[in-house]
């Protein structure tokens, strides 16, 4: 008799299991990664991405839980690929857990020997924020992308995407934060995905306005958006290629193009065209390397209409999910010339230390997110692109699990902001800590020649010395937990990153380490653009103070 897998949602209140709130934060946040309201398949513990996991298994998860339980304020948990494999006395400013998941020696990072040892049950993949506990739902990416859209329409739509129309793909946990970001920065929105589950999903959420029910009625119903100049979004159940094919038929051209489906996984993330979503499950488990192969020459086809919609006047740009480079591999030799999201359009916020900060309510209390909202205008209201997001989240964004709240600050924003609500927490305006974390695409945690360091101005993007040090650093900072991975976003050797978390609990250690961290880790980010020879990076170090060494 097969046992139903168990269901999981972070405690909430200001009564706590384990010993202390910074590790309590760490026992409510991995579990809040599984809540069904935030996971993509919690009964197969993962989070997004397609095979982003949070723990191994669920023996490993148990084990996980029940050492954070018992765990001691002098401790540090160690965790290899989502089992706890040792607790080691440490002491109080050391962080309470440290994680690396699915890192392989060079010549043996390959998804071929990653998927062996999986089997084996000895690694695991844990994408960027699955594996590091510090998943927000669809809203984690919402501000990164509304930031991208936002971006490109200045660079190419004299300011804004106010009658235009942005056509892409995959609406997962990722690529489901694509249409509300595009409609807040202006945009008519378009996108295809195979799982209806996932687009119904993303209307529940109020992420998407409008599933349609064919093709043909989605993209009557865009372009007609796109004439009368309506931020308004649509999905359809299809595969990227039927899409972009029908678009191609009828002689029409959107104006920004990309993707967002999991091709840094072509066996578990990326679809097939031609086979529904049942047939393409059957497939994988019975003939994998026919589904990679199938999937590969679908890549293909999907960059070959891309470039096609380019050549055609399509703003088009790769999105980090590793589809051209499985394109290039399948054939297609001009897949690069589709640009990358970050030289495009994000580098020069890299230069300045900003990136993707967010934070959660432990409490479950959706009146602490909203106070931490006052805070961010009281402090930042200056700042117009930032004041814009925060009104426009706290209206449109739906929390996912425990309330969270992403917002990008810079070197010297992010340490300020996270001790005025570490304030709170102790003058009792907030019911309970503060998790305070980061997307690991941040300014100084990753390399990954293929998105978030690709074309580095010293060619430097496959250095991954960066994310090695970010982690070190944090660990010497005091975060309360650190984690490395491998593979994130764009695939097994294809990318390394460092991610960290640090709780507010309105202590005064706790202000002492939010004021180390919330430096140090945006300002590696400084430091190494600086390194890279970004001049914008140097003015920020010679401003706010980050000594890049040297006389």
């Amino acid at each position: 008799m097969t046992r139903p897998a168990p269901s999981f949602r972070a405690p909430r209140g200001t009564s706590i299991t384990c010993a202390n709130w910074q590790i309590e934060a760490m026992y409510r946040m991995v579990q809040n990664n599984l809540d069904p309201e935030v996971a993509e398949d919690p009964a197969r513990l993962i989070v997004y991405g397609g095979s982003g996991q949070a723990a191994r298994n669920h023996e490993a998860l148990a084990g996980i839980l029940a050492t954070l339980r018992r765990l001691r304020p002098d401790e540090t948990m160690l965790v290899q690929s989502g089992k706890c494999v040792g607790v080691f006395r440490t002491h109080v400013d050391a962080p309470r857990a440290v994680l690396a998941n699915g890192n392989l020696v060079s010549d043996w990072s390959t998804w071929d020997e990653f998927r062996r040892l999986q089997e084996l049950g000895l690694v695991m993949y844990g994408q960027m924020t699955a594996g590091s506990w510090i998943y927000i739902g669809s809203q984690g990416i919402v501000q990164g992308t509304y930031e991208t859209f936002a971006a490109a329409g200045r660079a190419h739509f004299a300011g804004d995407l106010k009658g235009r129309l942005c056509v892409s793909a995959g609406l997962g946990g990722m690529g489901g934060a694509q249409p509300l970001a595009a409609t807040l920065a202006g945009a008519s929105f378009l996108a295809a995905d195979v799982d209806r589950e996932r687009i119904e999903k993303r209307l529940q959420t109020r992420y998407l306005d409008h599933l349609a029910g064919s093709i043909d009625e989605a993209i009557d119903l865009a372009w007609r958006k796109r004439a009368e100049k309506a931020a308004f979004s649509v999905g359809v159940v299809a595969n990227a290629t039927e899409l972009l094919d029908a678009i191609l038929a009828r002689g029409l051209v959107p104006d920004l193009l990309t993707d967002q489906t999991s091709a840094h996984d072509m066996l578990n993330g990326y679809v097939p065209d031609g086979m529904s979503l049942a047939a393409a499950r059957a497939l994988r488990g019975a003939d994998p390397k026919e589904y990679v192969r199938r999937a590969c020459d679908t890549a293909a086809r999907h960059v070959r209409a891309m470039r096609a919609l380019q050549d055609r006047g399509a703003i088009t740009f790769d999105y980090g999910n590793n589809l051209r480079t499985e394109a290039r591999d399948a054939g297609v030799a001009d897949a690069f010339r589709i640009p990358g999201f970050v030289p495009e359009y994000i580098r020069p916020q890299f230069c300045e230390g900003r990136g993707p900060f967010r934070w959660v309510a432990t409490s479950g209390e959706a009146a602490d997110i909203a106070r931490t909202d006052e805070l961010v205008l009281e402090m930042f209201g200056h700042d117009r692109s930032l004041a814009t997001w925060i009104r426009a989240a706290r209206e449109r964004i739906a929390f996912q699990g425990l309330p969270a709240r992403i917002c990008w600050l810079g070197y010297g924003e992010r340490h300020r902001f996270a001790l005025a609500v570490n304030e709170l927490v102790r003058k009792g305006e907030l019911a309970a800590p503060i998790v305070f974390g980061r997307d690991h695409l941040d300014c100084g945690s990753v390399a990954s020649p293929y998105r978030e360091t690709e074309a580095m101005a010293d060619g430097s993007d496959a250095v991954a010395d960066w994310p090695l040090l970010n982690a070190m650093l944090n660990v010497a900072c005091g975060a309360t937990w650190v984690s490395i991975h491998n593979g994130g976003g764009v695939g097994i050797g294809k990318s390394l990153h460092a991610g960290q978390v640090t709780v507010a609990d309105g202590s005064p250690d706790a202000a002492r380490r939010i004021e180390r961290v919330m430096l140090a880790d945006p300002g590696i980010g400084v430091a190494r653009h600086a390194d890279a020879g970004y001049e914008r990076a140097r003015e920020i170090a010679r401003e706010r103070g980050v000594d890049l060494g040297g006389a």
